[in-house]
């Protein structure tokens, strides 16, 4: 395993929360994004890091991130990163609407 791949719908969540992070408070959003690289990089290092989701999906994992979830997948290609939510949403909800 050597790489990530961020979906559409992750690059999506991490547009929400650079334009949040903008607003308020730029340091602290580039230091959430700078872990959120190492974060990705550890991932393709230990795949299976963080909590398993499967009860909502499949090979569902999350990994927490600074009151963020980072929600993803391992395939033979490597880590695919499908969402960054916010840890209070609801997964359950979030991943129905996919199907």
């Amino acid at each position: 395993m050597s790489r990530f791949v961020i979906a559409p719908s992750s690059s999506r969540d991490l547009d929400r929360i650079a334009e949040y992070f903008l607003e308020r408070n730029v340091e602290a959003g580039e230091k959430l994004f700078r872990e959120f690289n190492q974060k990705c990089f550890n991932l393709v290092k230990f795949p299976n890091l963080g909590r398993s989701y499967s009860h909502i999906r499949p090979n569902l994992r999350g990994l927490p991130l600074d009151g963020y979830i980072i929600i993803y997948e391992v395939s033979n290609e490597g880590v695919n990163i499908l969402r960054v939510v916010n840890g209070r949403q609801d997964l359950e909800a979030l991943f129905a609407d996919a199907d």
